[in-house]
């Protein structure tokens, strides 16, 4: 007999809590039979992929190079998110800012000193934002879905820069390689230990999610986007603005999305060339949801999504398969949360064969 989905009067606390713990579970048990389908070692598998990138001091400072990005970008999301409003986006929003803080080190040569950085970080951020409200204004405006909009706005800040680094700002001296002039020291992200590639960036992440952890249960506006993203009726019924809404969490998510791509520019990577990000914009709205949109949680969620990636070049390197496969990972993670968190809220329900009068 059919079923169909059936929202549940009441849903477990508890569940709500452990979910993500569950889905990662049923991510390394449908890895395992993934890697023995491949004719690998269930167990060889999940160990180099999960366990071997943890192993070395080098490896936990790239854990923590990679966790940084996808940190900064989920917070933003998660405001969003709990808001009701869709930036699917942050990619886009991550090379906006990447490209706004770098004309700082590329077109403006001669300015050195240590207003630079800061000076870069503000682009950044500014880029980001200003980027991530081109939806937000099509959404208010012309109520155009923003999930679309957001979404193919990616591809052209991705042509921008591939266009950029091609043309007007590739290396003179850089033998006709696709890339910007290396950035002065002024211009990079001062790092944390010397001799890796741990910098700043982390604990300003840290920071971030600290803030925004007491922003949204200690403020009213944080009170604001949670009437706004659970009862949009109630909300209006308070007097809050669902537009100046959707243009404020458009704007903080593209802010961090931007901090995050001119951190990443100045920082592992210190130039701009076609690619800078490995797809950290849309990894993190995994974080976002394996995190609960809780800041705090995403700081841990923004850590295991990282290791995925360490992992996918460790099964490279070890097992002789594609780095490709930590985009599988993360894509089964995305769905067993979304899965169990289906499951929380919806039960099953049996459908008599005499459908029910509409």
């Amino acid at each position: 007999m059919p079923f169909k989905l059936q929202r549940r009067e009441e849903h477990s606390a508890w569940m709500t809590l452990f979910s993500p713990l569950i889905a990662v579970a049923l991510m390394l048990a449908t890895g395992a039979a993934l890697f023995a389908s491949l004719g690998i070692d269930p167990v060889r598998g999940l160990t180099v992929y999960f366990l071997e990138p943890l192993q070395s001091a080098w490896s936990l400072q790239e854990l923590v190079v990679k966790a940084t990005p996808l940190i900064l970008i989920g917070i933003g999301l998660s405001i969003c998110y709990r808001a009701n409003i869709w930036n699917i986006g942050a990619e886009g929003q991550f090379v906006a800012g990447a490209l706004a803080g770098s004309y700082i080190p590329i077109m403006m040569v001669g300015w050195e000193g240590p207003l630079v950085f800061p000076a870069m970080i503000a682009a950044g951020m500014a880029g980001g934002a200003l980027f991530a409200l081109i939806p937000a204004a099509l959404k208010v405006r012309f109520g155009a879905n923003e999930i679309l909009t957001s979404l193919l706005l990616v591809y052209v800040a991705q042509f921008f820069l591939d266009w950029l680094v091609r043309g007007p700002w590739r290396d003179p001296e850089g033998f006709n390689f696709p890339e910007s002039r290396l950035f002065d020291s002024d211009a990079i992200t001062p790092l944390i230990f010397e001799g890796g590639r741990m910098h700043i960036g982390f604990p300003v992440a840290v920071i971030i999610a600290l803030l925004a952890a007491f922003y949204l249960t200690r403020t009213i506006h944080g009170f604001q986007i949670q009437v706004i993203g659970e009862s949009p009726r109630a909300a209006r019924f308070a007097g809050f603005s669902q537009n100046k809404m959707i243009f404020f969490a458009f704007a903080v998510s593209g802010a961090l999305a931007g901090l995050a791509g001119i951190m990443e520019v100045a920082g592992p990577i210190g130039q701009l060339r076609p690619t800078i990000s490995p797809g950290y914009g849309f990894t993190a709205i995994i974080v976002a949801f394996l995190g609960r949109l809780n800041p705090i949680g995403i700081v841990i969620a923004g850590f295991v999504l990282a290791l995925s990636y360490l992992g996918g070049e460790a099964a490279q390197v070890t097992l002789g398969i594609s780095d490709k496969i930590a985009r599988v990972f993360q894509g089964l993670l995305l769905f067993y949360v979304l899965a169990c968190d289906t499951f929380i809220v919806y039960t099953f329900r049996r459908v008599g064969a005499v459908r029910e009068a509409s």
